[in-house]
């Protein structure tokens, strides 16, 4: 066989094998025997071990290859995996009150006709965006924060659901990202569990869990392993293909692709639809062969759909409707306290162990004493425990019975059980906290990455997974122990080079020399954010002034009250945190004393009195520089708008906040404007505003 003839042979083998694989897959309709398909997958096998030069990235011997990695390489989305909002009224209103939302956006009068939509359902799974190039699949990533997933392409190619070239017009497409979700059917599950069993190994917990950990294996080998489905619902970034005008005729278009779509959608007219295929799913949801949490509706036209637009980052054209979650009664034995990274001490309820929603449950929050309190339960009550939103378990309320004995109510201990410290809680505040701060053990390694973050020491590479090895390893144990830390030391440390360890070493050193209203934001006192930690410096001048200073003359500091004064006066009562002051200090770092500690010099103060509100994505300034570029001109930066709001400064991608300075009437700027208000004299700013 000539290399012309292995070509065309190999061709005609990956456009059969291609075939067949959905057939199989996709419409679970085969038409050939398994031992057909296995001798033309050798045959193909065969061909390109003897003719390398016709070896493809779509043939279907592909599927089974790929090295172990050593960790996943991070990947930009070209189109932000947007959440969608979620309707947590689990009843049908929560259908009409998106209907009625979405005519309101529209400004439909009530004459005018229902709008359609589009009604799926809601995945219980991994989302996955899959990335296809002249109809080749070239990479698969997960959805990550959003705007950043996992290069998880070597996994995704062992699912037979996911075709490695797609058919028709899909193939045509310059770029064609496709999203949808990873998961496992239950009876694939089951049967997985009983391998597991018979080969007396760990059985896995839910199909979800299952899944997601799946694809996110080192070794492609052992996602092969795992019976994995897919099913896409949208699109990501597109070139070169005329996109569809309503989604449904999307979903159409992505099943001639070749792609596998969920069947159990429709098209649905008004609230009354939507009602409908809720009711109609719900009745459903035990006998699917999958797991879901609740269904999605969609307005079906992508016109309605740009018109009515985003806000926060969330489609207005799109609403997740959850059903209600699954709950079952158990006994709670006993609560105990959870101190978290930042202090909150959270009572957790110790239960006899019970199956909800997919999995054993032992451990439920209560949230806060309050919220306990408003429950009425108590150590030795039968209790209803539900999985709230299917992921975090919780005590719902207790069953009407009586309790085996008196118990005495709960209450919240005056110190903390991890490092004895004082517990305050916040005047008015229903959360209890350690006021160990940066001494308590339960908040180490938060308070360490606060510490050494950009805004605060800014000591560039100390990030997580370092963290976690100082902090476990018992190398770190408190701040003045970063300072001590030498090569030697780091490079014993898991992936930690003699370059990395001095780079870090010099990071350390540099870090040293800082401004007084860094290091305050830096210890992390609650209440004390950055402009915050500025004034306090501005006032007092020295760590000295400020450590011994009353609730009373902390009153005196610009823009602080009671509740800040009461959390700063605190954390310095407490003598380990006025000790760890002091050891940093005497480890070298620095800051200028008396006035201007917060930072350089003041220079002209166009905006000072003024307060703005950035939203949205400028075209040169970071979030952070347009913050620093206001407050060093006297102004102040808020997080939300209000009618003391003086100007809103927009980019974009701008969201609520602009729609609400628009309703208040604040004066928008975007960045050239910020720039002439910073380079203007004050009264030019006051006739702008």
């Amino acid at each position: 066989m000539t290399a012309e003839q292995a070509a065309a042979r190999a061709a005609e083998l990956r456009d059969q094998l291609h075939h067949h694989a959905h057939l199989y897959y996709v419409l679970d309709a085969p038409e050939l025997p398994d031992a057909e398909y296995d001798k033309r997958f050798q045959e193909l096998q065969a061909l390109e071990a003897a003719f390398p030069e016709v070896l493809t990235p779509d043939s279907p011997t592909q599927r089974v290859l790929g090295q172990v990695l050593d960790g996943f390489v991070p990947v930009r989305h070209a189109v932000p995996m947007l959440s969608i909002r979620t309707e947590t009224d689990t009843e049908a209103s929560g259908a009409e009150n998106f209907d009625a939302r979405v005519r309101r956006e529209l400004d439909l009068p009530p004459t005018a006709g229902p709008v359609e939509y589009a009604a799926e359902l809601k995945f219980d799974g991994l989302a996955i965006n899959l990335r296809y190039e002249h109809g080749v699949l070239v990479q698969a990533a997960t959805r990550g924060n959003g705007e950043t997933g996992e290069d998880v392409t070597q996994n995704v190619r062992t699912i037979g659901q996911i075709p490695l070239k797609l058919r028709g017009d899909g193939a045509h497409a310059a770029v064609l990202e496709i999203r949808g979700e990873v998961y496992m059917r239950r009876d694939d599950f089951e049967a997985l569990n009983e391998r597991q069993r018979a080969a007396n190994e760990k059985t896995f917990v839910n199909p979800r869990n299952t899944a997601a950990g799946a694809i996110r294996q080192l070794d492609p080998a052992l996602t092969r392993q795992r019976p994995l489905s897919f099913f896409a619902y949208g699109l990501g970034d597109v070139q070169g293909w005329d996109i569809p005008p309503r989604h449904s005729e999307l979903l159409d278009a992505l099943k001639s692709f070749g792609v596998s779509v969920c069947a159990d959608c429709a098209v649905a007219v008004g609230a009354e639809g939507l009602v409908a295929f809720h009711r109609e799913m719900g009745e459903q949801r035990d006998r699917l062969p999958f797991d879901i949490d609740g269904v999605v509706y969609k307005v079906n036209s992508r016109e309605l759909q740009r018109r009515l637009g985003f806000v926060s980052r969330e489609p207005r054209w799109a609403v997740a409707h959850k059903y209600p979650a699954q709950e079952q009664v158990t006994r709670l034995d006993r609560i105990d306290i959870q101190v978290g990274r930042t202090g909150k001490l959270t009572p957790v309820a110790k239960l006899e162990p019970v199956f909800v929603g997919g999995t054993t449950v032992s451990n439920a929050t209560l949230h806060n004493v309050f919220e306990l309190r408003r429950k009425g339960v108590r150590v030795g009550d039968q209790v209803i425990v539900r999985r709230a939103g299917d992921v975090i378990p919780e005590i719902v309320g207790k069953v009407d019975a009586t309790r085996p004995a008196y118990v005495p109510n709960f209450h919240m201990p005056r110190h903390c059980p991890v490092c004895g410290s004082d517990v305050v809680r916040e005047r008015g505040g229903i959360d209890h906290r350690c006021s160990g701060g940066i001494f308590c053990p339960a908040q180490r390694k938060q308070a360490l990455l606060h510490f050494a973050g950009r805004r605060a020491m800014d000591i560039e590479g100390l990030g997580d997974k370092l963290v976690d090895q100082l902090v476990d390893g018992g190398i770190v144990a408190s701040l003045p122990a970063l300072y001590k830390l030498g090569v030697a030391k780091l490079t014993a440390l898991e992936r930690m080079g003699e370059k990395s360890a001095q780079n870090l070493v010099d990071a350390l050193e540099k870090s040293k020399r800082t401004t007084m209203a860094r290091f305050l934001f830096a210890l992390g006192i609650r209440q004390v954010g950055e402009t915050t930690a500025k004034d306090l410096a501005r006032h007092f001048g020295n760590m000295d002034a400020l450590m011994a200073a009353t609730e009373e003359q902390l009153l005196e500091v610009k823009d602080v009250g009671p509740i800040v004064a009461r959390s700063i006066a605190a954390f310095f009562a407490e003598a380990h945190n006025r000790k760890v002051v002091e050891q940093l200090i005497a480890a070298g770092i620095t800051f200028p004393q008396g006035d201007g500690a917060a930072s350089a010099p003041l220079g002209p103060q166009p905006l000072a009195g003024k307060t703005l509100v950035l939203t949205g994505t400028l075209p040169t300034l970071s979030r952070d520089e347009a913050k620093a570029l206001i407050e060093a001109a006297g102004g102040k930066v808020s997080g939300s708008v209000s009618k003391k709001t003086s100007f809103v400064v927009a980019g974009e991608e701008a969201g609520s906040k602009l729609d609400k300075a628009r309703e208040l009437g604040v004066t928008v700027v975007d960045e050239a404007g910020l720039q002439t208000l910073l380079a203007a004299p004050p009264e030019a700013v006051d006739a702008a505003e």
